[in-house]
């Protein structure tokens, strides 16, 4: 079909983006995430986001041109920075109409906040129900280190939307979507032994991997993310091992 015969005929959609993507039976609750300007706040210009991030189910025809558009997107950015994508490109690229693009997003924020949900649901499906070394099955620093990895290659796709999510100074951190990782690597971190209160090495494992050091580390440090992961691996990896390191316990009397 061609692009012009799609933009004539597209799957109608139903009234506007009324979705957030939900796992199945077999994991647990996946969390959307977010933008400050979007799910911060809910003034009108931020109606959106609230469309987004709302529960309810969409219609099939709905959700077939989300899953299409974001498909391509996802196909696009594989080889070119986020930064450059536009919604002509990935119309093209679905085979649609650029009116249809418009029609299911709203506008190109729309559509990267749209994207942005779409990776961190799969990242969070993967490490709850997902194979090895990711999901279950594996040893827990594997999976540990399997996490880091997703991680940051979401947020080095992801930067420019995610540095903008956290110019409200740090709040990303409170977000669902970021304490639901946080639970899974402070679950890790008590499988290795590190437990039971592991609140400070929960946050300090995942601030390497956060939209702002991982910004800095390119920007300014000149890592590439293969330097970034191999550096954070060797801190996980010297955290964990020296844990298990066994102390004398201290004097009382001293």
């Amino acid at each position: 079909m061609s692009h012009e015969a799609e933009a004539d005929n597209p799957v109608p959609d139903g009234p506007g983006p009324k979705h957030a993507d939900h796992s199945g039976p077999d994991t647990a609750r996946v969390l959307p995430v977010h933008t400050s300007t979007l799910a911060l706040s809910r003034r009108p210009a931020d109606l959106l986001a609230a469309d987004l991030l709302a529960a309810e189910p969409e219609r099939s025809d709905a959700a077939r041109n989300r899953r299409l558009l974001l498909a391509a997107a996802q196909r696009l950015i594989k080889t070119r920075p986020v930064s450059s994508l536009t919604m002509e490109a990935v119309a093209h690229e679905a085979g649609v109409g650029k009116g249809t693009v418009f029609r299911r997003f709203g506008s190109r924020t729309g559509l990267m906040i749209a994207l942005l949900n779409h990776s961190e649901t799969e990242l969070q499906q993967g490490f709850l129900a997902g194979p090895p070394p990711l999901g279950p099955g594996a040893p827990p620093l594997e999976r540990l280190t399997a996490y880091g990895r997703a991680r940051l290659d979401m947020t080095v796709t992801h930067l420019d939307i995610l540095l903008e999510a956290d110019s409200a100074g740090g709040r990303f951190l409170s977000h669902p979507a970021w304490a639901a990782s946080t639970t899974h690597v402070g679950f890790l971190l008590g499988l290795l032994g590190l437990g039971p209160r592991v609140d400070v090495l929960s946050v300090a494992i995942q601030t390497p991997l956060n939209a702002a050091a991982v910004a800095h580390l390119r920007n300014v440090a000149g890592l590439d993310t293969d330097t970034i992961y191999g550096q954070w691996e060797t801190m996980v990896r010297f955290l964990v091992e020296g844990s298990h390191i066994t102390t004398p316990p201290s004097d009382p009397l001293t």
